[in-house]
């Protein structure tokens, strides 16, 4: 009797469903609570990639820059215990940053729950409060439908993480496989109907505004609303900020694209968020980072803020206009009603706070005569070199910063970093994940000695994959943004922050990838090429300056516009 092609087990289920969900790439680790699943993945090859990391929080964090840089869902597989809590920093981290990814890990048998089995850990509660959803499957055939609902929970409305806790029985026992469509979830509702009239008062204020300033965030990106954007600024003639994660939603050439917003931000957004008379927020969350001292922030301003998430609206930042929705309908839908206006006299006003900036920070920083190697001028180097065409990872600290300031951005999602975690590690892993999220694109990763050993194993992965990312390690000997704070806070008393480090020439020659380390200026630009011209990775180490500080700055407690410009 011939065998049903369509009873299959559930590990078999889970392949055939991520196939469905058009997945081609998964970032995991083995271990025996997902064996099955690994024994089911070995005859989907051909068709699913599976690339093996070198620790799980490795492959959280590679499944995010697969998922910023792509647009489409990341996804990870690990094993239960270890394996799956090991991913909670990445899970964590790409909540709080709207980061489609789906974990699926192992976990041991239904009939074993709760009897602290081998390896075995309350996944589910453990991740409940950082994920969209987190689900077990208990039964081979709940396999099909758990799938699409967690892929489809993960990609709509505001995005975010998804657990699946797969239980040893529903790997193995069988069941009848039958595609399914998961697009309707009761009491979930992840495109919000329109308010018009909301949309009219917007419009309104927009119209009589003289001063009207736009706060550009990350759901532009996720919306995939950049076109929306830009029509609609020009229209009105409206200057814009963006924030850290929103940086790449607007080339950074438009001429209305004012800069960077937030602690370490540009000088003019953050002077003129506090003069403006109508603050237009598009799809950011009003972070601590962004707003300085609450008690300040724009009280002079009517707020207009559009966002998908109606629990940020109103959270940190009262709001005079609410307008719930994807901001691709709703920038259309005000493009379409506001009149076509010029500001000239209010954006000329940007420009004395820009000139001071250049002098008093960004000359000294990008274009030093003489010391050591700024950070700062390596980003601008190296951002010059690719013609701001690359792809930009950072880690957390200094390194971001600097990277965040002084890399120009010409193509939309073209930047992954941390924002609301600050998660340090994040850079090499996720950027592995850029390079098969958008292999056509040049993925430059920019990391502090600090960042780079929290996950340095995952250079194992880049030597097997021969993962073509361009590693630029500004190595300053400490824990540069700590040191910073120290410095500037606690009278330079510098505790644990000054780093011992390696030979990081000798790390990257025992993985197999090309490096170079840069001490002088005049060599700088010959290792950059070196480096774009070398096929697959490379490391280059850039010694820089040891006490160099991330300038302007927002101290903590102050308000938006009263940022330091020495220190």
């Amino acid at each position: 009797m011939e065998k049903d092609k369509n009873i299959v087990t559930g590990s078999e289920a889970l392949m055939r469903s991520l196939e469905q969900e058009g997945v081609e790439t998964i970032f995991g680790y083995p271990g025996g609570a997902i064996m099955p699943v690994f024994d089911a993945l070995y005859d989907h090859r051909d068709r699913l990639n599976h690339i093996l990391v070198r620790h799980e929080q490795g492959a959280a964090h590679a499944a995010q820059g697969f998922a910023r840089v792509s647009g489409k869902v990341g996804v990870c597989l690990v094993t239960s215990g270890p394996g799956a809590t090991n991913t909670i920093t990445g899970i964590a981290d790409a909540m709080i940053d709207s980061t489609p990814i789906v974990v699926i890990a192992g976990q041991v048998g239904a009939g074993f729950l709760g009897t602290d089995a081998f390896q075995e850990v309350d996944l589910v509660g453990i991740t409940q409060p950082i994920t969209k959803w987190s689900y077990q499957i208990r039964r081979a055939e709940d396999v099909a439908w758990a799938v699409s609902r967690a892929f489809y929970i993960a990609r709509s409305g505001r995005p975010g993480p998804v657990v699946l806790d797969f239980t040893k029985n529903a790997q193995v026992d069988q069941t009848e496989y039958e595609p399914v469509t998961v697009d309707f979830i009761r009491s979930y509702d992840p495109d919000p109907e329109i308010d018009r009239k909301a949309i009219g008062e917007a419009v309104a204020l927009i119209n009589e505004s003289k001063k009207p300033f736009v706060l550009v965030g990350q759901g532009v990106e996720l919306g995939n609303a950049q076109e929306e954007l830009k029509t609609f600024i020009e229209k009105a003639d409206l200057p814009c900020g963006c924030t850290l994660l929103g940086l790449s939603a607007l080339p950074s050439n438009h001429p209305l694209n004012k800069g960077m917003l937030g602690m370490h931000g540009n000088l003019g957004p953050n002077v003129k968020t506090n003069e403006c008379d109508v603050l237009i927020a598009v799809g950011m969350r009003f972070d601590d980072r962004v707003t300085g001292k609450l008690d300040t922030y724009a009280k002079q301003a009517k707020v207009i803020h559009l966002d998908v998430d109606p629990s940020e609206i109103g959270k940190n930042v009262p709001v005079d206009v609410p307008v719930l929705g994807n901001c691709k309908k709703t920038l259309a839908l005000l493009t379409e009603l506001i009149q076509k206006n010029k500001h000239t006299e209010w954006i000329d006003s940007f420009r004395s706070y820009e000139e001071t900036e250049y002098e008093q920070v960004i000359r000294k920083e990008v274009f030093p005569t003489e010391g050591p190697l700024n950070m700062g001028e390596v980003v601008h180097a190296v951002s010059e070199a690719t013609h701001h065409e690359a792809v930009l990872v950072t880690d957390v600290g200094q390194n971001q910063m600097m990277a965040c300031r002084y890399f120009k951005f010409s193509h939309e999602r073209s930047i992954i970093t941390s924002g609301g975690m600050g998660t340090m590690g994040f850079g090499l892993p996720a950027a592995v994940g850029a390079t098969f999220g958008r292999p056509d694109r040049t993925v430059c990763v920019f990391m502090g000695d600090g960042g780079l050993q929290m996950t340095m194993q995952e250079l194992g992965t880049v030597m097997e994959q021969h993962a073509p990312i361009k590693i630029i390690l500004l190595n300053n000997n400490y824990l540069g943004n700590v040191r910073q704070w120290q410095a500037m806070f606690f009278n330079r008393r510098y505790s644990f922050t000054p780093m011992m480090n390696p030979d990081y020439m000798q790390i990257a020659s025992a993985y197999g990838i090309p490096s170079r380390r840069v001490m002088e200026r005049s060599d700088l630009q010959d290792a950059i090429q070196e480096m774009l011209n070398t096929d697959g990775p490379f490391l280059l180490e850039a010694c820089v300056i040891e006490e160099g500080n991330v300038l302007p700055m927002t101290p903590p407690g102050y308000s938006v516009n009263q940022m330091l410009l020495e220190c």
